[in-house]
């Protein structure tokens, strides 16, 4: 999903299931920051010595709590995006009617535009 944005990426938030290296890496690849919760579970990581950068979260969860780690990181603006995607297709359906991309844009944002 990455590559298919041009420009700089600040910051790729996922769900629990993104917890994997090859996420991690892809997302480091970019330049980006990862805003993935980690497993209930999970192990902290070594980087050839050193600590990944998917500690970080580890730690800070251990010392405030899951709860507070999201509130502090602001990861609860994903599920704020999630719900205005179910908004939009619960309104407007899953596909667009037009076949050409430039086409498929202006429908999109004139649905976007009317969303209440």
């Amino acid at each position: 999903m990455l590559n298919g944005i041009d420009g700089e990426i600040e910051t790729v938030s996922a769900d629990g299931a993104y917890d994997q290296h090859k996420c991690y890496d892809a997302i480091a690849e970019r330049g980006a920051h990862a805003q993935i919760p980690p497993r209930e579970d999970a192990q902290y990581w070594d980087q050839e010595g050193e600590a990944h950068d998917r500690n970080h979260p580890l730690n800070r969860i251990e010392a405030v709590g899951r709860a507070e780690w999201k509130r502090e990181s602001g990861y609860h603006r994903r599920s704020l995006a999630e719900t205005m995607m179910f908004r939009f297709k619960t309104i407007f359906g899953n596909t667009c009617a037009r076949r050409t991309f430039d086409n498929q844009a202006a429908e999109v944002l004139l649905a976007c535009a009317a969303l209440p």
